[in-house]
């Protein structure tokens, strides 16, 4: 007698609503809303395209106006089932799409702005602190404790790394989210060492799987003025003094 491998039914993927282009511009706009709503996705310049009744989200990440690169961080489908809700997905390495929220415009979009796991960015915590100060990018006075605690001085409330690198280092947007292949892994980071003059903090990210323990590490550097994200070879990120000489050894180019 022959056993037959049963394999589990494939699930059909919703429907998307087929749109006219008065819907498609209205929808497009609230998108937009909500995006401007967002002090972290306003600042890094994400903006919605419609195409084929879906809309994507992308950001350039090149400056270059030549030779532009963008980024698709999502895409957002209405659905054909229920008027008013919308299907939010990733695409994986293998090209197929995997569902991250469902629900209406303003919540996929904040589903989008708060992530901190690094499925988009990682910022979300401050994206929360800075909508509820309501004062745009302006930073928050925080506090160190120690070398890896950090705390709002009025509240007492602790910050997560991200918030202390954008609130007490000064970092912009951009070069904290900058190892966003780590942050994709969802490696959370931790604060090893930081400088008192406040010109370079060593991150380190790691992730507990069935395999073991994962990681790597970063030393975020101001040099003449500006910050850069640079990524270590793990042998060479015991501490600030020993990540900076091998940096320098290379002419301060990333792992």
């Amino acid at each position: 007698m022959r056993w037959r491998q049963r394999w589990p039914e494939r699930i059909p993927r919703p429907k998307a609503m087929l749109l006219t282009g008065k819907e498609s511009s209205t929808i497009l706009a609230a998108l937009t809303e909500s995006i401007a709503a967002s002090p972290v996705l306003y600042y890094l310049g994400v903006q919605v395209r419609a195409q084929r009744g879906r809309f994507y989200l992308e950001r350039k990440v090149s400056e270059d106006d030549e030779d532009s690169e963008v980024e698709i961080l999502a895409r957002i489908t209405p659905l054909a089932a229920a008027k008013g809700v919308f299907l939010l997905e990733t695409e994986n390495r293998s090209g197929s799409w995997s569902e991250e929220a469902k629900g209406t415009a303003q919540k996929v979009i904040r589903a989008v702005a708060s992530d901190t796991e690094g499925t988009f960015h990682g910022l979300g915590s401050i994206d929360k602190s800075l909508r509820k100060s309501g004062k745009g990018l302006t930073r928050m006075l925080v506090k160190k404790l120690n070398k890896n605690k950090f705390v709002y001085s009025e509240t007492g409330a602790v910050c997560s790394v991200q918030e202390a690198l954008f609130h007490y280092f000064g970092l912009p947007l951009e070069v904290i989210a900058e190892p966003s292949e780590w942050y994709s892994y969802h490696r959370e980071p931790e604060i090893v060492e930081s400088s008192k003059v406040k010109k370079r903090v060593l991150v380190r990210f790691s992730a507990i799987g069935s395999f073991g323990e994962f990681g790597g590490s970063c030393l975020y550097a101001e040099r003449d003025g500006s910050w850069d994200a640079y990524t270590l070879r793990p042998s060479e990120s015991r501490d600030i003094a020993t990540a900076e000489a091998w940096l320098v050894k290379r002419k301060w180019e990333a792992w």
